[in-house]
């Protein structure tokens, strides 16, 4: 991320440079709300791609909330304007009833949802959205304000995933201003939606203090180039906690995760917390939610030798066990119904197992293994199991259609079906 002045939106070399990792999309869409930042963002896009050989396709989708009445006239403008240029333009809506609290969080969702099932239908690979350098900064200051660690203070990074749609911000080093001047040459007239200068909402109390707290120095640059650097620590933990991870974790076939006590103390409270959520992260299902107040309380009980009989977190079971922390997949949460595998399909089961079904064999199940008494277990694999109780119950178990086993957690007992544990 560059520091200092915004780059010159008129130099085809940076807008190059800017655009430069979506390239490779063969079709890419543009989120275009109508106000100066997604209209800048669509001219933008526009001059960038004219200049290349063989430009990508460009996918205008605006977005009705239906929170407003003037909403639809406002996606009606972004069409016309898309088509004057040239651009392919979709407009959307979000029906149905609107949450009572939290709206501005439920609007994002919905709005990425709806874009990610128009951009399938379009074959669009990545979206570009207008967020800029107050946009890092105000994310970085609320941040902060909530107490967030390295990983929240880096920001919005370039490339993300948002409700499963790619998400890609090419103007995160652009001051605003920047963009509105784009839009005024242009000759048009974006829409000033009044939610931007309600104060009720937490992000627009930031964007008023921006300002203030610029005169001291703490503007959206210096705030950019603070995010870039905790990117950079954030990073150069997270390879230190992959080694740590590589080294100290060991995951058995039923998914279940086994760290030696005295070696994961002896780490720093940062890679160990880092292994701890990844360790969560992977045995529980990925799911993912914010959680770091959680996962450090968990990590000063470990710490502090204060772990209760069996903590849950993130849909796993954490223990102490003969000097070893264990963590299995907790039952009874959120896990698979059983599930058929098809001839030559592909199952992501529990966000913890690929199964794949390599023959022309059809009605197979997948499903949860439940209960099943060691001794017939152990008589399956041929050695003593050990591994907790619930992550036996909650491991998958496949079955063809006379009832017979063919694969029980990572084991296949049967060369029509291929297992393998997801630890990435």
């Amino acid at each position: 991320m560059s520091t200092g002045l915004t780059p010159d939106l008129g130099d085809p070399e940076v807008l190059a440079r800017l655009f430069a990792p979506a390239a490779n999309h063969p079709a890419i869409g543009l989120a275009v709300s109508g106000g100066p930042d997604s209209l800048a963002l669509m001219l933008l896009a526009q001059r960038w791609a004219s200049a290349l050989a063989g430009p990508p396709r460009l996918i205008v989708y605006a977005m009705d909330h239906q929170l407003r009445p003037e909403a639809a006239e406002e996606v009606a403008m972004v069409l016309r304007e898309a088509e004057a240029l040239g651009l392919f333009a979709h407009g959307l809506a979000w029906t149905g009833e609107k949450p009572q609290s939290g709206l501005q969080e439920a609007a994002r969702q919905a709005r990425y949802r709806i874009i990610g099932q128009a951009m399938k239908a379009d074959g669009a690979t990545l979206l570009l959205t207008a967020h800029h350098r107050a946009d890092q900064a105000e994310t970085v200051l609320m941040r902060l304000a909530h107490g967030s660690g390295i990983e929240g203070l880096k920001g919005m990074t370039p490339m993300s995933r948002v409700e499963g749609v790619a998400v890609f911000r090419p103007l995160l080093d652009v001051e605003p201003a920047s963009l509105a001047l784009v839009v005024q040459e242009a000759g048009l007239n974006p829409i000033q939606d009044p939610s931007n200068t309600d104060l009720s909402y937490e992000r627009v109390r930031w964007r008023k203090r921006l300002p203030l707290l610029a005169e001291d120095g703490l503007d959206s640059a210096a705030l950019s180039r603070f995010a870039a650097r905790m990117a950079e620590a954030d990073l150069a933990l997270n390879q230190m906690a992959d080694a740590a991870f590589a080294e100290l974790v060991s995951l058995d076939g039923f998914g279940a995760a086994s760290v030696p006590q005295a070696a994961f103390q002896a780490l720093s409270p940062a890679i160990g917390r880092r292994v701890l959520a990844r360790t969560l992260n992977i045995v529980g299902g990925r799911q993912k939610p914010r959680a770091l107040g959680q996962v450090e309380k968990l990590y000063d009980q470990i710490a502090a030798g204060n772990l209760p009989r069996a903590a849950t977190l993130l849909g796993a079971v954490v223990r102490l066990k003969a000097e070893a922390l264990t963590v299995s997949r907790e039952p009874g949460r959120a896990l698979p119904e059983p599930c058929a595998l098809g001839p030559h399909e592909k199952l992501v089961w529990d966000q913890r197992f690929l199964i794949t079904n390599v023959s022309d064999t059809a009605g197979l199940v997948a499903g949860a293994t439940d209960f099943m008494p060691r001794h017939r277990l152990e008589n399956f694999l041929g050695f003593k199991v050990t591994t907790p109780a619930e992550a036996i119950r909650t491991a998958p178990l496949v079955r063809d259609g006379n009832g017979d086993i063919l694969a029980l957690g990572g084991w296949s007992f049967d060369e029509r079906i291929k297992v393998e544990l997801l630890i990435d």
